[in-house]
């Protein structure tokens, strides 16, 4: 067994096709068919159903996956370890990200951790919370940021960032109340409001909060679900609807005047964004070296 036609498999079974896999390992398509025929005809068994469009693993095929990134990250771990002497820590950093930490916190932290690892490059593909999170489970990928826990025995989350949820309304004579006032919750009942789609992390912090208050999202007027924090925003500004968002997402919206913060009496809408990586899977080293990145990162 030899570990490009691990990588050869690994790469498939991401891309869900060998012409990309070959793209991204600079092989042939033929390459690639060869290593993994190898790779199967080695382990006595079949990996990859080819019997339709899209290709799938197969039982055998999920079981060894596991085994196959845990055998190349384990091969990183050992490089980088006997070349730690030299203090290099280079690579990518496939990163999956939430939608708020994405947008307005990951800029921050690639431009910090860049500044002392600059031999480090970004990928990063935006998936709501729990998108990130099931792929981390079915084995898909082994890390990502999300902006809500979805409890597993098999997740670990690292805490890095506080957030807060608000109440963003338009900065317009129809809302007369000064920024960061606290209101009753009794106006949610007359506010149209601008809701994320399920999967959000703040979505459901929002639903877990209202909850709590005996009020389900189906007792407000919601008019629009939307997963863009930029059109809900606009929308805001055009004075179409209210919504929870957070505060980091809207500050240059307040600076403007265009968005006004307000909080809701005994609603507690604050939160963290979290690191989530799986217990059972090593961790590439470059990737071990953002985790420990972000435990000591001191924030925008």
């Amino acid at each position: 067994m030899e570990f490009n036609q691990i990588e050869s498999f690994i790469s498939v079974v991401k891309h869900r096709s060998f012409s990309y896999a070959a793209k991204e390992l600079y092989l042939t398509q033929p390459t690639i068919s060869n290593n993994i025929q190898n790779l199967e005809r080695e382990l006595n068994t079949t990996l990859l159903d080819r019997t339709s469009k899209t290709i799938t693993l197969t039982d055998s095929g999920k079981i060894f996956y596991k085994y196959a990134v845990e055998l190349i990250n384990t091969r990183d771990k050992a490089k980088f370890t006997i070349s730690e002497h030299s203090n290099k820590i280079e690579g990518e950093i496939e990163i999956n990200a939430s939608s708020i930490p994405e947008q307005y916190v990951l800029p921050y932290i690639i431009k910090d951790f860049s500044s002392k690892y600059p031999q480090v490059s970004f990928s990063v593909t935006h998936k709501n919370s729990k998108n990130v999170v099931d792929d981390i489970l079915e084995g898909k990928h082994n890390y990502g940021i999300v902006g809500a826990k979805y409890n597993s025995e098999a997740l670990e989350y690292v805490d890095f960032y506080g957030d807060e949820l608000v109440l963003a309304v338009p900065d317009n004579d129809r809302y007369p109340w000064s920024a960061d006032e606290y209101l009753d919750i009794d106006i949610l009942f007359s506010e149209r409001f601008i809701f994320r789609k399920r999967g959000s992390g703040t979505r459901k912090l929002i639903e877990e909060s209202l909850s709590d208050k005996g009020i389900q999202l189906d007792d407000l007027n919601i008019i629009s679900y939307i997963d863009s924090n930029e059109m809900i925003k606009k929308m805001i500004e055009l004075d179409l609807g209210v919504s929870f968002i957070s505060k980091i997402a809207v500050r240059n919206e307040i600076e403007l005047k265009l968005i006004k913060p307000l909080r809701i009496k005994d609603l507690n809408l604050k939160r963290s964004f979290y690191f989530v990586y799986s217990k059972n899977r090593t961790l590439s080293p470059v990737a071990e070296a953002f985790k420990d990145f972000l435990i000591d990162w001191p924030g925008i």
